[in-house]
This record gives structure tokens, C-alpha cells and sequence, in this order.
């Protein structure tokens, strides 16, 4: 594994675009107080990067000694530590940055892996409900721990809010209706659709609706048995092979639940937004059935027309989230070969390279992107690590100092780029331009901590 130098460990990827695929801490900025501390302290980002979590926690505990009140010292013990999956060390070092510094939003951030990774969701509800206090967005994951403790009426209160403020979504959507399903109140509307039934075997909506209430009560043999009827009584109706997808997945006939998937969204008559819910429920299945990813590359084509959501993109974003970096670049490049635009999917992409240590590719992609795109700094930036990686120092020099110009009120990718820059004079081995970037890397630092 070729390694990245201890100043690009430190900073990480700065200039990544923000993205909501999960929450994820920035790289934090280190204030240099003393040599002896701002050794040790690269040397314990160093080793962490490396996955020597026992080295860092070494170099930290040295870190400790030197400043023992020093948040970011505690923070480090707990990512490490959580990354060992020593739980309990994890927690309590996180808990102790928030009451050094209740405003420190990841150090909560990094209890709440703690409790999510040990499954005690209790616990996490407290966590997660001062974390609303610095981002809304939160209110999504304890709307999801409400549910996993079966607190269902905070849980409808929250879903609501939610709704009135920002719209339904279809996971709030299932949770409302999995909170408000009780027979008692369907039996007669079940009966009275069943007469229906008899009585205009050609209505395709009595079907569909007592197919839905069937589903909502969990009753799943007799929603399958009216899915059949319908199937039956007309042989063209698209919306049969909406129930009957879902329970050939249910009952793992990956088979069967392609030609049912195909029908839908093939179909004119069916909604997107279902259509959509389908094809997301396939990829999960997909993933863990890996024969079936042509049938999945196959259902993408028929987003293709799809403005409203860029298919190929989002099953991309569900791989890169996960870490599954050949996936997420297999269907970034297919989303890229109709949307060379797409500076987020460009950027992803490249990212999705190096996480991937394909430094070659990233190369070659990058360098060319800034001949079409000469102006954008981010993909210069990308070319510049991947030459330095290369150990081709004097390219990644040259094309770090031409993207630098266009580098405008974006202090985390200046400090980047100054970061590779010494990287590629220190191979170079003009050690008075390697201490000039890195110094400069150093001052954009302190002053944006500051």
C-alpha cells in the first residue's frame, strides 16, 4: 500500500463537496503549541491513518501528558478506540470532550457510532436529542430510534412535524403506517372490498386498495392471494406485479421478481415515485445476491429519461456510503458517460479512486478533467496527489501550481493544495520550497482555527 504523506494524513480530504450520505466528522484543524505535542500528535493521525490504532494511542497518550486538557487529544483516544471497537473506551473518551466542550457537535457525533454500533438505542436518543440542537436533520435518525424502542407516539408526533416542515418522505411514510395499522378498524373495509371484488372483478382498484390494507396488517398470504386474483382477472394489470414483486423478494425468487420488476418499470401507468421505492428495495437485493447485478444494470437503463432523479447516481452514492468503492465507481463512470457536467459525481468519483488506490486512473481522469474543465481547482488538486502518489513529483508540481490560481475563498482546498505542493518538492528534494508550502499550509491553518 503506498503511503500518503503525514501532512495529507492530517488534513484528509478538506476540499470534498458536502454530502448527506451519513454523517461524518471533518478532519479537524491542530493547533501547534509545542514541538514535543505536534509530533506526537501527527505521529498518532499518522498511525490511525495506517490502522495502527495501538501506535496512536501511544503517540497520544504522550499527547496527554504534554496538554492534558486538550479536547482534540480525547476526541483522537476515541476514534481510535471505536475503530478497535472498544466500545466503552470509545464512549467515555467522546463524553469527555463534550464536557470539556459541551459545542463540540462530533464528539456526540462519535457517541451516537458508539450506540448505534452496540445497538443501545435507548441511550442514543438521549444523544441524538442534543444533537438536534445543532442540525434539524437529526430529527430523521431519532424518528428511527423511536421506532426501534416502540415509542410510537413520540415517534408520530415527530413524523408529523417532520411532514408539516419539510414534506413526506416514504420512510416516514411506512413508519406512519406501520404505527397506525390495526385490524379492528379495517375488518369492515377488508369485507366490504372483498363484495366489491365479487361483484366487478374488472375494477383494478378495489384490488390494489385491499392488497394495500392486507399489507399494512401483515397479513401477507391473503394480500398474495388477492395479488393472484388480480393477476388473474386482468392479465395486463401492471399493478399485480407491484405486490408481486415484493413477495418474490420476501420468498428470495430473485428469478421471478426480475420479470415482476421489469413490468413495472416498463409500465406507463405506474407512478415514479413507486417505481423508484422498487428499484431501491432490488438494489439491497442485488447487493447481497451479486448474480443479479446485470438485472440491476438493466433496471437502471429505464431511468434513463429521468429528470428527477439521476438513478445510476444515487445507486452510486448507496456503494460510496457503504465503502464499496469498485461499485460506487462502476455506476459513477455510467452516470458520468451522459454527465460529464456533474461536478459533484466528478468529484466522488475521483475520491472513490483514491480511497481505492488507483492512482494511475485517478491520474489520467483528473489531468484530463482539467483540460476540459481548466478552471476548476478541485481536479487539478486530484491530478497533483495522484502524480505525487506516482512518484511523478514534477508533474504533480506543475499541475498543483497552475490549479492553485483558481483556488478563490476556499481555505481548506488552499491548504490542501499547499499540502501536496510540499509533498512534491520534498520529492523533488528542494527542501526550502517543501518548507515554504508546508509552512503556508501551517498558517491557513492556525488562521482558521482562529
Amino acid at each position: 500500500m503506498k503511503k500518503l504523506g503525514i501532512y495529507s494524513l492530517l488534513i484528509g480530504m478538506l476540499c470534498l463537496p458536502n454530502i448527506t450520505l451519513g454523517q461524518k466528522e471533518p478532519e479537524h484543524d491542530v493547533v501547534v503549541l509545542d514541538n514535543g505535542f505536534e509530533d506526537n500528535f501527527y505521529e498518532a493521525i499518522k498511525q490511525k491513518s495506517i490502522e495502527n490504532y495501538d501506535k496512536a494511542i501511544e503517540a497520544l497518550e504522550k499527547c496527554k501528558e504534554a496538554n492534558p486538557e486538550d479536547p482534540i487529544v480525547y476526541f483522537e483516544f476515541g476514534k481510535n478506540y471505536l475503530a478497535q471497537k472498544k466500545y466503552k473506551e470509545a464512549y467515555d473518551n467522546f463524553e469527555k470532550v463534550t464536557k470539556m466542550d459541551p459545542k463540540n457537535r462530533w464528539a456526540f457525533v462519535g457517541m451516537y457510532d458508539v450506540c448505534y454500533a452496540t445497538q443501545d438505542y435507548n441511550r442514543a436518543i438521549s444523544i441524538v436529542e442534543k444533537l438536534v440542537t445543532f442540525n434539524d436533520d437529526y430529527k430523521e435518525d431519532l424518528t428511527s430510534l423511536y421506532m426501534n424502542t416502540q415509542q410510537y407516539d413520540k415517534a408520530l408526533e415527530l413524523i408529523n412535524e417532520l411532514n408539516t416542515k419539510y414534506g413526506k418522505t416514504d420512510k416516514r411514510e411506512l413508519y406512519k403506517a406501520d404505527i397506525l395499522k390495526d385490524a379492528k378498524y379495517q375488518s369492515a373495509e377488508k369485507n366490504n372490498l372483498l363484495e366489491q371484488i365479487k361483484k366487478f372483478p374488472k375494477d383494478e382498484s378495489n384490488y390494489i386498495s385491499l392488497i394495500y390494507l392486507y399489507s399494512q396488517s401483515n397479513q401477507e398470504e391473503k394480500a398474495l392471494e388477492i395479488a393472484k386474483k388480480l393477476e388473474a382477472a386482468i392479465p395486463t394489470s401492471d399493478w399485480a406485479q407491484v405486490s408481486l414483486f415484493k413477495f418474490h423478494l420476501n420468498n428470495n425468487d430473485g428469478d421471478n421478481a426480475v420479470k415482476a420488476m421489469n413490468i413495472v418499470l416498463s409500465s406507463k401507468k405506474i407512478d415514479q415515485k413507486i417505481k423508484h421505492r422498487i428499484l431501491n428495495e432490488f438494489l439491497i437485493f442485488a447487493k447481497n445476491n451479486p448474480k443479479y447485478e446485470l438485472d440491476l444494470d438493466k433496471a437502471i437503463s429505464y431511468f434513463d429519461n429521468d429528470k428527477g432523479v439521476q438513478v445510476a447516481k444515487e445507486i452510486a452514492k448507496f456503494y460510496y456510503a457503504k465503502a464499496d468503492w469498485i461499485k460506487a465507481i462502476k455506476y459513477l463512470e455510467m452516470h458520468l458517460k451522459n454527465a460529464e457536467e456533474d461536478t459533484e459525481a466528478q468529484q466522488l468519483l475521483l475520491q472513490a479512486y483514491t480511497e481505492n488506490q488507483q492512482f494511475d486512473i485517478l491520474a489520467k481522469r483528473a489531468e484530463d478533467l482539467t483540460q476540459i474543465f481548466p478552471t476548476q481547482p478541485q481536479y487539478y488538486y486530484y491530478a497533483g496527489l495522484a502524480y505525487n502518489q506516482l512518484k511523478n513529483f514534477k508533474k504533480a508540481a506543475n499541475l498543483l501550481e497552475s490549479g492553485l490560481d483558481f483556488v478563490v475563498d476556499d481555505t481548506a482546498l488552499e491548504i490542501n493544495f499547499n499540502i501536496q505542493l510540499g509533498e512534491a518538492y520534498n520529492g523533488l528534494g528542494n527542501l526550502k520550497k517543501k518548507e515554504s508550502y508546508f509552512t503556508k499550509a501551517n498558517e491557513l491553518i492556525k488562521n482558521k482555527k482562529g
